[in-house]
């Protein structure tokens, strides 16, 4: 299997039997280039399991909004129409996570905690933005679990046999990476750059032109996750950080120490999001 291949069949990703119809009708709207917010709002209002999940992901330590928001529309003012989109994306593929690959969420959440305490320490615009990126980061693991199941569970494998970075082992294989594909199906989902750009380089930052430093922020972000023990992202070991991003962010020693301090009640309390059907 090569890389066209893989990129052929992932493009018509909503015709898989084993998408999430959750995801498939979801996916039908936000590829819609006009799609508005009030659009976006009437559809998950009309779905009560999805407005439960959105109005509690809105409302948990991820976002750290100050008072509770109670209606979708509210929550859609907030965020905005890009972190909405990227918000719809990540509570519908939670499923996806949680059966197949145990750890994965938590990991996102995480790296999205970590993603928001970076840009508010930096004073960066569309911080939750940055953070709906950062929940986003993983999503190429996700789209090849649900397309390419049984070979990408033998790549995590081979990662851990090889005691390799995951990344590595798939470009090897597959001819292309997850943050590659992640970035692929956020073009095609009509994202805007300043997310497309992070997801497809949150492992090689140097690469991105346009949001170098959201880009810095969620390839950070991953790494403290993964330094943190938070979930599991299918990496045994912590990646090396790119010395580009010290340059781009300006951190020093201490405000990473509290970045680390900041994140730890977020975190305790993300733990009980596990965004049931109830």
């Amino acid at each position: 299997m090569n890389a066209q291949e893989i990129i052929q069949k992932i493009e018509k990703i909503e015709n898989l039997p084993t998408i999430p119809s959750i995801l498939r009708k979801i996916l039908g709207i936000i590829e819609d280039p006009n799609v508005s917010l009030q659009k976006i709002s009437d559809f998950v209002s009309s779905d009560p399991t999805l407005t439960a999940r959105i109005l509690k992901m809105v409302n948990s330590p991820v976002y750290g909004f100050p008072g509770r928001i109670s209606s979708i529309n509210h929550a859609m003012v907030i965020l905005g129409l890009n972190a909405v989109k990227g918000l719809l994306i990540g509570v519908s593929v939670f499923e996806v996570m949680k059966k197949n690959m145990v750890g994965l969420w938590e990991h996102s959440l995480a790296s999205a905690i970590y993603a928001r305490i970076i840009s508010k320490k930096k004073d960066l615009e569309f911080a939750e933005e940055i953070s709906v990126a950062a929940l986003l980061h993983d999503i190429g693991k996700v789209i090849l679990l649900i397309a390419f199941k049984e070979d990408y569970t033998k790549i995590i494998e081979l990662a851990k046999k090889r005691e390799s970075l995951l990344y590595e082992i798939e470009k090897e294989y597959f001819g292309i990476t997850h943050a590659e594909i992640g970035g692929i199906v956020s073009k095609k989902w009509n994202f805007p750059t300043k997310l497309i750009e992070p997801i497809m380089n949150h492992h090689r930052p140097q690469l991105s032109k346009n949001f170098t430093i959201e880009t810095a922020v969620v390839h950070l972000s991953n790494i403290l996750a993964l330094a943190r023990g938070m979930g599991y992202s299918g990496d045994l070991y912590v990646n090396p950080v790119n010395p580009t991003i010290w340059k781009d962010l300006d951190l020093n020693y201490e405000e990473i120490k509290d970045i680390f301090m900041q994140a730890e009640d977020p975190l305790s309390s993300s733990q009980e999001i596990f965004l049931s059907d109830e």
